[in-house]
């Protein structure tokens, strides 16, 4: 960034010697001196329609055409403001071409950034989606475990309450378990 501003400053530098070039040629060469000629002949004839159309002044039939030497050095004048315009006007679109360049850029990394984060997004709640669905597969496992135990166990306290533990022409004799709560047993 602060290479492209000293380059535009130097380029501005630079432009101002040239434009005093260009006026120096103007007065010296004949081509320019006929080109600056017509060019400020041109620019006093527009000046003078536009002032008397804007002052309400009567128009002129005739409008006397500017000395050869006040001709030139008008001519020379505006070649070298238009040079100097023109470089401004090119450095100006540069920097902003190149700032659209560079918002272009970060836009694109940014859209880039967000389709890379909404992807891994989607991606995530899927994760979590199997995720929900195995624990909703572990907590009716878990269910049907606690249900099973209950079974059990109610159908082992049934089975010693009711004498299913003793077996018939066996030499072990399993002991009847009484599952009366201690705290209602009567100590002798």
């Amino acid at each position: 960034m602060a290479t492209v501003k000293l380059a535009t400053l130097i380029i501005r530098t630079v432009a101002k010697p040239i434009s005093a070039q260009l006026k120096n040629q103007a007065k010296q060469h004949e081509t320019f001196r006929s080109i600056c000629i017509s060019l400020a002949q041109g620019m006093h004839t527009a000046e003078v329609k536009l002032r008397t159309n804007i002052l309400g002044e009567p128009a002129r039939l005739h409008i006397k055409p500017l000395s050869e030497t006040r001709a030139i050095e008008n001519g020379a004048n505006a070649l070298a403001e238009g040079f100097l315009f023109s470089v401004a006007a090119l450095l100006i679109i540069g920097e902003t071409w190149r700032s659209s360049r560079n918002q272009t850029k970060q836009r694109d990394d940014v859209n880039e950034r967000l389709e890379e984060l909404s992807t891994n997004v989607v991606s995530l709640t899927e994760r979590l989606e199997r995720i929900q669905e195995s624990l909703g597969d572990l907590e009716g496992e878990r269910a049907r475990n606690n249900e099973l135990a209950r079974i059990v166990e109610r159908v082992v306290e049934i089975g010693l309450r009711g004498g299913w533990a003793e077996f018939e022409d066996t030499p072990l004799k399993i002991p009847r378990v009484d599952l009366v709560p201690t705290s209602s047993r009567v100590l002798p």
